[in-house]
């Protein structure tokens, strides 16, 4: 056994690369990383790739090491180029994800000294500061400094998190869940309805609120709706509001809707998730008025402050009511130690182990400090405010003005089908390659989007999309 156990430790001891070989593969990586960086405005949006071309693509695993440097080009010719290119300043569709650079050494320090950041007993400084940032983030929206929440792959998991919460803070079981009923408008993200199903709320009833001119839930039926639904017999207990839809940024009316949800005794979720870090611009915290009345906030590092994907949170201000669906004990952990003034994550969401999220939020706010992100997220507004302007005089219709950084446009030909023709505008995009945008159907219309959220896109980009659009419909119409 010994003879054994020597053997496997020589192989084993592979996995432990000294200082020489550390250094070589840091420093094709960051030759890599920095080759990228300095040629990221001349590098696509989007890459049109064939699917033929991709199911050829191998990323096997075998028993045999690779050269860092063949691993890197792989990396670069089937990862990097096919497709979209989030770290471009040209991506102005969905809602783009961020990537400053200090993310990604946050992360660095995180995976290499792979700190546990779950529970407090066995990281505090890790927690700590995780929680730090859940308080400022809490602090942004007016939450008390009582509320509490989680970091998050993103939000996704955030509204996840809050529905379950909402839930079990309005004892909604099996005995009365199909008496139970959810407020929302079309207008939702996805992720609320799927967070619905996986909470086991698929036999609640959900009511469509239907939306305004400007695509903000009609507080008027939302309040009738409410009156008939109890007058029925039935549980009002959660409406989901938004500050800042994916399809157009529009904000709700959010203190009407927090006003008539306390009445109602009903919890209230915002998703800000896109727009919630637009409170930090002066000019645009009026809008918002009412997100401090939520129960809980969806909120995306990843998108308002332009980090690297992978980083979105709950905000939730009754810390009881996160600990009531999420804590849970085990005979293994009964060394763990408790503290009120630190919750530990895992108590807080679903998570146990987890990667040390607030390490990559953390570093780039320190080394940057706030002014530069206020700064980004004004410029975003700003651009989207001037594209509003720019695109109607080359002949397109626009949606209601943007309230943020998402805005809707079409153009409608004369002797031509409206719909086919801007999906056929989005394709003229994809092929150019240069900038991306997306487009979204609203009661059966075909919109294209502008969404302006990466740190990179500045005016030449905005310049670029209007030019180019101006070239495509005149070659198509």
């Amino acid at each position: 056994m010994i003879k054994k156990l020597q053997e496997l430790e020589k192989q084993a001891l592979f996995l432990e690369p000294n200082e020489e070989i550390r250094t070589k593969w840091s420093k094709n990586v960051l030759e890599y990383s920095n080759n990228f960086l300095n040629t990221v405005n001349d590098i696509n949006a989007f890459n049109e790739y064939a699917e033929e071309d991709i199911n050829k693509i191998n990323f096997d695993i075998s028993d045999s090491p690779q050269d860092i440097k063949e691993i890197l080009r792989q990396t670069k010719n089937d990862i990097d180029i096919p497709g979209l290119n989030p770290a471009s300043g040209g991506h102005l569709g969905y809602i783009p994800g961020g990537g400053v650079y200090a993310t990604s050494l946050g992360d660095y320090l995180a995976a290499v000294f792979n700190k546990y950041a779950g529970i407090y007993y066995a990281g505090p400084g890790a927690v700590k500061l995780e929680n730090s940032m859940i308080r400022w983030m809490c602090s942004i929206v007016g939450f008390p400094k009582t509320a509490s929440g989680n970091l998050t792959s993103g939000g996704s998991v955030a509204t996840l998190i809050a529905i379950a919460a909402a839930r079990d803070a309005k004892n909604i079981t099996s005995i009365n869940i199909t008496k139970s009923v959810i407020y929302l408008t079309n207008q939702a993200h996805h992720s609320v309805k799927k967070a619905i199903r996986i909470s086991g709320l698929s036999e609640a009833i959900i009511r469509y609120i239907p939306v305004t001119e400007h695509y903000k839930m009609d507080i008027k039926l939302l309040k009738k709706t409410i009156e008939k639904d109890k007058n029925a017999g039935l549980i009002p207990f959660l409406v989901v509001a938004a500050a800042g839809t994916t399809d157009t940024g529009a904000i709700d009316s959010l203190d009407e809707i927090a006003e008539i949800a306390k009445d109602n005794n009903m919890w209230m979720h915002t998703d800000a998730a896109y727009g919630g870090f637009f409170i930090l611009v002066d000019s645009e915290k009026e809008k918002f008025k009412g997100i401090e009345k939520s129960d809980s906030v969806t909120i995306d590092p990843h998108k308002g402050l332009f980090l690297s994907y992978g980083i979105g949170a709950v905000l939730v201000k009754d810390i009881n009511a996160l600990n009531q669906t999420h804590s849970y004990q085990a005979n293994y952990m009964q060394d763990k130690v408790e503290t009120f003034n630190e919750p530990s994550p895992a108590d807080l969401s679903p998570e146990l182990t987890k990667h040390f999220r607030g390490l990559r939020m953390w570093l780039p706010l320190k080394l940057y400090g706030l002014k530069p992100f206020k700064a980004a997220l004004e410029e975003k507004l700003l651009l989207t405010r001037y594209f509003y302007e720019e695109i109607k005089k080359i002949g397109f219709e626009t949606g209601p003005f943007p309230e943020l950084s998402v805005m809707i446009y079409r153009y409608v030909p004369k002797n031509k089908d409206a719909n086919r023709f801007n999906l056929d505008i989005i394709e003229k995009v994809k092929k150019d390659g240069k900038v991306f945008l997306s487009s979204t159907k609203l009661n059966g219309v075909i919109w294209l989007r502008l969404a302006v959220l990466s740190f990179r896109t500045h005016k030449n980009t905005i310049d670029y999309t209007l030019n180019l659009l101006s070239e495509i419909v005149k070659d198509i119409d």
